[in-house]
């Protein structure tokens, strides 16, 4: 598995590049993956907990309680309570988010997905969805796992990121291109 320098490098990549190594070795990717799915809207759900996981006078004990009360409540698999717990014993639980992205990244590499967000200016049915998936995967030769959004200031049209491309059909970037052409 080849994975980014940067992932590799931060904090949160060699946490998470653990997390997948046990969780391959036990053939569970799919479960830790969906573990942290649940957390992650945990802690998007509750800003009490966010605080929490963060405060530095919480002490590890602490930490180690909620992180078991967390596990326990959300039905977490023995492998995610582990590291939930190894994270609260080495005071890294604030790095939870950046751990779970970049586990998400791993997870994709792994299977060959990449990911693209595609913000529009209104809803996109299912079906244009679907579309718009087959053309990036035509142009990417990988698997997308495509996630979508409505930003109304677009005014029309898409825009479409995968990694670190950009790829801008909207109305608002033509209008501002055009007035840009005008001025001078």
């Amino acid at each position: 598995m080849e994975l980014s320098a940067g992932i590799q490098a931060s904090l949160a990549g060699r946490y998470a590049s653990a997390l997948f190594d046990l969780a391959s070795e036990a053939g569970n990717v799919s479960v830790v993956e969906s573990d942290l799915d649940k957390l992650d809207a945990a802690l998007a759900e509750s800003a009490e907990l966010r605080s929490l996981i963060r405060n530095p006078e919480v002490s590890r004990s602490q930490l180690a309680k909620v992180a078991t009360g967390i596990a326990q409540l959300l039905g977490l698999a023995e492998l995610t309570r582990n590291f939930l717990g190894v994270l609260a014993e080495n005071r890294r639980m604030g790095d939870l988010p950046s751990m779970i992205r970049a586990f998400h990244t791993i997870a994709a590499a792994q299977r060959g997905e990449v990911s693209a967000e595609v913000a529009s200016a209104h809803p996109l049915s299912d079906e244009q969805l679907t579309e718009l998936e087959k053309k990036l995967r035509a142009r990417e030769g990988r698997t997308i796992k495509l996630k979508s959004r409505v930003d109304p200031d677009l005014l029309g049209g898409l825009v479409v990121t995968i990694g670190s491309k950009r790829i801008d059909s909207s109305i608002r970037t033509r209008l501002n291109t055009l007035a840009q052409a005008m001025k001078g």
